[in-house]
């Protein structure tokens, strides 16, 4: 049987990414409660930030004109953050607390330490700058700038420059369910008895805990008998609520693989071969339901292959269908302390984590059943097909904190 040629990775990525068309609905979070969500519309400042010239230090609000003669200036007031100080008397200084409002007239701060009080007044050891330690008003953000673009994915960060500006709320895309199941009759769950030639489902963990950690609401159907009956009635099942269906297994071509003729038979298989290492039995589609269809992935088996295609595709694709613009992993340039001499035809994602030295080093066994090199590494090293590495090269890591 001559079987279709693998399709690479940059190509199937690109053919999933466009199938992933978000909602138009929405629904407005308190921004305290919208971490991790997907902005739905361009947030606009209502004011400058800061909205008024204020200190860097603690220090003294001068005229730098007043400071040429050397001689010692009177202290006039004291201006703590929170106040409305009065206008500044010439020939005087005030004091003034890092945050608080330079008061009109001064045109520079100087910090306390450059600064010698002599009873109820200060001398200063140096002329400073115009404007030296003095924020300007709007320095930061100018009212009616966009300060968060429709498609951010809310970090913790974000959250806080929302609250800056004063968004007490915000409008979010809808969290996404993602149905998942796992097929094979060797599996067996974490407490109930390991019978002979069975395996701890491992992957229940991974996938679920990686998708709440992307804010997806998780239909859990468990594990799915060996049968194309079962599997067949499980992503029925799955289609009846979920926007995506995750599986693990059951994607490759033997005889007790299910999940590839199920999905035809209840919907559409779009591809199932990729050209990469590990994670080559990958397959998407949609399933069939009343009204509509939901998307579906189906991931490898094996606990590595099934990891890293999930970071790779599954999460690219589920930003995308949330309406979040920037979905592509951030790679960094970095030195393999390592020797790779015998690559593999397919594009590689080899599990490494960065060393002291400044480098990378490789886990020994790159087997796709090894789950210890997932929690070693930190990261992917993304290889080219047929590339050898050599210690001393420059390579292309992604680290997990932009995979996840």
């Amino acid at each position: 049987m001559n079987r279709p040629a693998l399709l690479d990775f940059d190509t199937a990525l690109s053919q999933l990414l466009a199938l992933a068309e978000p909602s138009d609905t929405r629904e407005t979070l308190p921004t305290m409660d919208a971490l991790d969500r997907v902005l739905a519309a361009d947030q606009v400042s209502a004011l400058d930030v800061p909205p008024m010239d204020n200190a860097q230090m603690d220090g003294w609000a001068v005229r730098v004109a007043d400071l040429a003669g050397g001689q010692a200036l009177p202290v006039s007031q004291r201006i703590p953050a929170g106040a409305s100080p009065t206008a500044l008397a010439p020939g005087s200084v005030a004091r003034i607390f890092t945050g608080a409002t330079v008061p009109p007239g001064a045109d520079a701060v100087v910090m306390q330490e450059q600064a010698i009080p002599e009873g109820e007044r200060v001398r200063f050891e140096t002329v400073p700058p115009v404007g030296e330690w003095i924020r300007r008003t709007g320095e930061d953000i100018r009212r009616g700038a966009i300060v968060l673009a429709a498609g951010t994915r809310l970090t913790p960060q974000a959250l806080g420059l929302a609250a800056s500006v004063g968004l007490a709320a915000l409008p979010v895309r809808p969290r996404l369910r993602v149905a998942c199941f796992f097929t094979g009759d060797e599996l067996a769950m974490p407490g109930e008895p390991l019978p002979p030639g069975a395996i701890y489902n491992s992957n229940r963990f991974v996938l679920g805990a990686l998708l709440r950690r992307l804010g997806c609401e998780v239909i859990d159907l468990g594990i799915v008998p060996d049968t194309l009956e079962a599997t067949r009635a499980a992503l029925r099942d799955a289609a009846r609520d979920a926007d995506l269906i995750v599986t693990s297994g059951g994607m490759s071509v033997g005889e007790e693989d299910h999940v590839r003729p199920a999905l035809q038979a209840e919907g559409e298989l779009r591809t199932w071969q990729i050209a990469i290492k590990p994670g080559k039995p990958l397959a998407w589609g949609r399933v069939r339901r009343d009204a509509g269809h939901a998307h579906f992935i189906g991931l490898p088996g094996n606990p590595v292959s099934s990891f890293v295609t999930f970071l790779l595709f599954v999460r690219p694709f589920l930003l995308r269908l949330q309406g979040a613009v920037d979905v592509a992993p951030r790679a960094l340039p970095m030195r393999a302390d390592f020797d790779w001499p015998t690559p593999d035809r397919r594009r590689e994602f080899l599990r490494a984590r960065m060393n002291d030295s400044g480098g990378l080093d490789l886990f020994p066994n790159q087997g796709s059943a090894v789950m210890t090199s997932t929690v070693w590494a930190d990261g992917l090293i993304d290889t080219p097909p047929s590339q050898p590495i050599r210690r001393g090269d420059t390579v292309r890591f992604l680290p997990y904190g932009g995979l996840m």
